[in-house]
C-alpha cells in the first residue's frame, strides 16, 4: 500500500497545483482509487467524488455507458472503461474521470482472463483507455489497478 499512498500524494498535489478535480469510476476495484485518494491530506480540494459501478446496470443507469456497448463486447473493455470515465465525470463535475474495470479472478469473465484490466481517462475534451495485464490473487490484481489508475490519473494530471 506504501507505493499507493505514495502515488496517491503525488496525485493530490498535482491536481492541487493545477486546479483540476477528479471522479473516479470504479468496477473492479470498488472504491480502492476513491478511497486511496481520500486517505491523503488534501482530497477535498480535488475529489469530487466516486462511483462503486459493479453491475453493468449501474454503468448503463448512473455512468451513462450505452447499454448495446455493453452487450457487445461485455463489461470488460476499453471503450466500455473510456464510457465510465467519460460518464463520471460529467455526473459528479469534475475536470477529470479515470475508472477502472477487468477481471480480478478466480475466474475468467466476459471471456476475459483473470487479470485483464482497462483503466479509463477521460478529460473535458477525449476519452480514452489503457489495458494491463496483472497476475496474481484478487487482492493483488485490485491493487495493481488501482496503482494503474492513479498513474494513469497523475500523467493527465502532469500534461
Amino acid at each position: 500500500m506504501t507505493n499507493l499512498h505514495h502515488l496517491a500524494e503525488q496525485t493530490v498535489r498535482k491536481a492541487l497545483d493545477t486546479d483540476r478535480t477528479v471522479a473516479a469510476a470504479e468496477s473492479l476495484t470498488a472504491g480502492m482509487v476513491t478511497a486511496v485518494l481520500a486517505d491523503t491530506p488534501g482530497a477535498s480540494g480535488m475529489l469530487q467524488g466516486g462511483v462503486v459501478a459493479y453491475q453493468n446496470s449501474v454503468k448503463t443507469d448512473v455512468l451513462g455507458v450505452p447499454a448495446e456497448l455493453l452487450s457487445g463486447v461485455g463489461s470488460v473493455d476499453g471503450d466500455v472503461a473510456a464510457a465510465m470515465a467519460a460518464g463520471v465525470r460529467s455526473a459528479l463535475g469534475a475536470d477529470i474521470g479515470v475508472a477502472t474495470t477487468g477481471v480480478a479472478g478466480p475466474e475468467e469473465h466476459d471471456g476475459k482472463a483473470v487479470g485483464t484490466v482497462f483503466i479509463g481517462v477521460a478529460t473535458e475534451g477525449s476519452a480514452s483507455a489503457f489495458q494491463y495485464t496483472f497476475s496474481g490473487n484478487r487482492a493483488d490484481i485490485r491493487g495493481q489497478a488501482c496503482g494503474a489508475a492513479l498513474e494513469r490519473l497523475l500523467e493527465v494530471l502532469s500534461s
